[in-house]
Parts: structure tokens; sequence; C-alpha cells
């Protein structure tokens, strides 16, 4: 039921009256209803299926708080504010709970899973070929619309007995045989639905095939051996369960679990290559503050942070009003084409102008050496490096001043400059006195924000210089790094990621961006009242 304005005709006045809600709308809300409901049910019952307790009830809580605020008529402003409050809670609030999390872990390269998982794993690499054991006919595959130098691995193996299996690190499965091609005489499939085959530099540019193995009955595993064939043997590790060690029954070496690795007991050699993740407290943190190396390198790149994001505020801004105030002047013909014309380095994407930019600082073949006839080495040397930077974060920054600087000027009331002149005020004394003070009143806001943003301004760092230039010996801290893209590099381009430092450094880096933002919005309140 619904409602539409009337008049009576008695006394004139509106009023509220009831109107009927069509069919067809009552029917897709209720479709809508049971599909959100339906999806939610399905979602917590895979959740619950995997162990995932706490977010299974999530999502089950989820379900029912849509069935108990769209299929009644009450609750109406929640009807509004439950959609925008489940994305936040998914592209905001949870993101940044699961990095605290994460920080708190070592979880990493070799450290990615359970203690349990990563036995098995490492029991699984163990496996050796067994004399007299049969040999499968194997075919290295990836699935379909996967990238084959990522993708998961799928050995797909005939057997000496003509039949055909699937195996993963899951296990090994049969494979429909409808629609595989194979090989007339060795019987190795060539082609198989839903797979992309691997030919043999693929393979061999992929050096988890040869640590890859698919686990089977009794503690047996499937690995390759060479490009066309397989074999299935047994581990040489033994895992005894009650006195928590790995014996190698070829080596005699016994490990034990030692910082989240197997390691051996005796302290010499080298741990299994699968650890596990676990808590480890405050000592990402403390890593971060105590290690010398770490804390040098942190504490040059903070201030560089700090420098960047403030200078490249204060030249985007300056430029941008300096021209804004320019082309406010009336009596200027062509504003429009020239602010057009001006506006167009916000209008092509960020990352295009990074990569033109990088280019042109080429020392060598460089557009800007070229024409200037300067040797300049503007992303070898450290300091010209900065400059480069700052000079094309100055190209990509000041129209976005431009444009919001244009549009307060035109907001400010004629008759209060008029006035300024008529009390013999100067252009000087009017702009210092009068236009400043009201600019910041909509600009101020926006220059925390644009600070906030340069402080992470992963994009135009990694597209350009990609942090460097590095110093000889020590390709983890670049001169021109900020904190993102080191983090970045924790995480992903490491000799060993290690996601839980990187966490630990990106929650750094939100203290620093709140201690400095908190205060600069509660300042920002006192241009209110010169509005």
């Amino acid at each position: 039921m619904s409602y539409r304005t009337t008049q009576s005709e008695v006394d004139g006045e509106f009023r509220l009256g009831p109107t009927k809600t069509p069919v067809w709308a009552v029917v897709v809300k209720w479709l809508a209803i049971v599909a959100a409901a339906g999806l939610a049910l399905y979602v917590a019952t895979r959740l619950a299926q995997t162990g995932h307790w706490m977010f299974a009830v999530v999502a089950g809580t989820v379900g029912v708080a849509v069935l108990g605020i769209y299929a009644t008529g009450r609750a109406v402003p929640l009807k509004y504010l439950l959609p925008g409050m489940l994305l936040c809670l998914a592209f905001q609030v949870w993101p940044i709970g699961y990095t605290v999390l994460t920080s708190f872990t070592n979880y990493g390269d070799g450290h990615t899973s359970s203690k349990e998982e990563a036995t098995q794993q490492n029991l699984t690499y163990s496996v050796r070929e067994v004399p007299g054991s049969p040999r499968y006919a194997l075919t290295v595959a990836v699935p379909e619309g996967q990238p084959k130098a990522t993708g998961d691995l799928h050995f797909l193996l005939v057997s000496p007995d003509k039949k055909l299996y699937d195996g993963t690190d899951s296990g090994l499965e049969p494979l429909a045989s409808e629609g595989v091609e194979q090989a007339p005489t060795t019987g190795k499939v060539l082609s198989a639905p839903g797979f992309t085959v691997l030919n043999a530099r693929e393979v061999n540019s992929r050096s988890d095939v040869r640590e890859f193995a698919v686990p089977t009955d009794g503690g047996s595993g499937i690995k390759a051996v060479g490009l066309s064939e397989a074999f299935e043997g047994r581990p040489t590790l033994v895992w005894d369960k009650d006195a928590d060690t790995l014996t190698d029954t070829q080596s005699r070496e016994v490990y034990v679990p030692r910082d989240a690795s197997w390691v051996p007991r005796d302290g010499t050699g080298e741990a299994l290559p699968v650890g596990w993740k676990e808590n480890v407290g405050l000592a990402n943190f403390g890593t971060v503050l105590t290690n010398s190396t770490i804390r040098t390198g942190f504490a040059k790149i903070f201030a560089w942070n700090v420098a960047f994001a403030l200078l490249s505020v204060g030249t985007t801004f300056v430029l941008g009003m300096f021209i804004a105030l320019l082309f406010n002047d009336r009596r200027m013909r062509g504003r429009g084409i020239y602010r057009s014309l001006l506006i167009l380095p916000y209008a092509i994407p960020a990352f295009v102008t990074a990569l033109v930019w990088a280019s042109m600082y080429n020392q060598e073949f460089g557009l800007i050496n070229t024409l200037t006839g300067l040797n300049v080495d503007w992303l070898g040397n450290p300091w010209a490096a900065k400059v480069a930077l700052l000079l094309a974060n100055l190209w990509l920054g000041f129209p976005y001043f431009f444009i919001i600087c244009t549009g307060a000027l035109q907001s400010i009331p004629q008759d209060v400059m008029e006035a300024a002149r008529v009390d013999g005020a100067s252009a000087w004394r009017t702009l210092r006195s009068i236009t400043m003070p009201l600019l910041m009143v909509a600009v101020g806001p926006l220059l925390i924000a644009s600070f906030a943003f340069n402080f992470n301004n992963f994009g135009l760092i990694w597209l350009i210089t990609a942090g460097g230039p590095f110093t000889e010996g020590d390709a983890s801290i670049g001169s021109t790094d900020l904190l993102i893209t080191y983090a970045f590099r924790l995480a992903f381009t490491s000799s060993s990621p290690n996601f839980g430092l990187a966490s630990a450094v990106s929650i750094f880096i939100f203290a620093f961006v709140a201690l400095i933002s908190i205060p600069a919005f509660r300042r920002t309140r006192a241009l209110e009242e010169v509005h």
C-alpha cells in the first residue's frame, strides 16, 4: 500500500490518501527479497561447510535483516540505510579489520596455511618414485581462462590401463573422456574441455611443476618426471604426531617445529619449504621499530613521504589557484577555451600520463634532455628523481585545484568585492583579506584530502621510478619510495614476501595520516566563521 496527495473538496486542504501498488511492482519486490535472502543463505551454508563459522553467522544475519526490513512496512529508514551499511562494511570496515588481523601474524610466502596443511604439503613434496611403480602419461594444464604462468596446476593423467584422471593438489579425480583428444600412440591428452594445455616452454618456465604432487591414498603422491610422464611414489618424510617431529627416512634428519617452520633439530641445514601461519603478536611492529635496517630506511621513507605530500599539495594548489585567479578576470577573452585546454592533464588517465613522463625523463632519449641539451640522469640520481616526481605530479594535480578554485571564486559575492574597491583596498589587500579567506572555506578540506591522497600516491611513484633509484647492496628501500610502495614491495615483490610486516607498515601509514588529518580538519572549522 502506498499513498498519494489528494485535495479535499470541502476545505481545500491537501491530505494523504491510499493508492494501490501495481501487481508487477509487488512481484518484483518479493522476487528481489527472495533472491537476496537465498543468496545470503547459500553463502552462509558454503562458509559453514568450510569452517568459517563467524562469517557464516554474518551472512545469515544479513539474510535475516533483508527479510525483516524489506518484507514488512516498518523500519522505513533502514530500507535506505542497509545497502550503504553493507557496502561500508564490505569495502571499508572489513579491509581495515583484515589488515589489522594480518599485522599480528607471520602471513607471507611459505606461511599461508595451517600447520596441518603445511605438513601435508611437505610430505607431498618429499614423494620419491618407488621402484616398479606404474607410470602415467602426463599433460600439464591450467583451467581455461586462467593465466598459463600463474594458473592452478592440473595433471591430466592417463594410467597404464588407459583410464583418464584429473590430478590437483586436492587429490585425484576421474576425467570424463567426452571431448578429450589423445595422442594415438602414447594416449597422452592433447586437449580437454575446460583446460588450457601448456607446451614444453610454458611448463619449464613454471618452477612449481617440479615440486607439485597429486596426493593419493596411503600417503602416496603422483609427481612429474620430465614433460610427458608422471610416477606414483611415497614420501620420504614420516610425521610422528605424538612427538611432533618429521623424520627423513633417507637422510635420517629429524625436523622439529620452530618459528612456524619445520627446521632440523640439530640446528644445521635448511628448513622444509612450507611453513604455516601463526600469531606473532607485536613482532611485526617491533621489527619496524627495532630492526636497524628497516628503522633507518623507514625514517628516511617517512621524511620523504611527508615532504612529497606537502610539496605536491602546495605546488598544485598555488599553481591552480594562480591560474584560476588569472582567468577569473572578465576582461580576458577566450577564457572558456583556455580553461578547457588547462584541464586536459586531469582528463587523461593518470597512469598514461605517468608512463609518458617516465619516457620523457630518459637520460639518453627523453624529450626533456633532448630539448634542453641537458644530460641529467633524472631517474638514476636520487635528488633528480625526487624533482622529476614533483614536476610530474604538478602537471597531474594543478588542474584539479584550478577547477575547484575557479568554482569557489565564481561563488564569491561581487558586492563584497565592489565594497572593497570602493573602500580603496588594493588588489593585493583584497586578495589577502577577502578572496583568500572565502576561497579557503571551500578549498581547505580538499587540501587535507589531497594531502592524504598524495601521502599514498602509489601509482605515480611505481610507474615513474618504482621507488628507485636504489643504493648498492639494498634493493628493498628506494630513494623515492613512499611508505605505500615500501609496503607493496615487502608484500609482493621481495625475495620473501611478508604480508604481515607489510600490514604493520600499512597501519603505521593509517596512523600517520589520521594524526595529521584530524587536527587539520578541526582547524578548518574556524574557516566556517569567515563564511
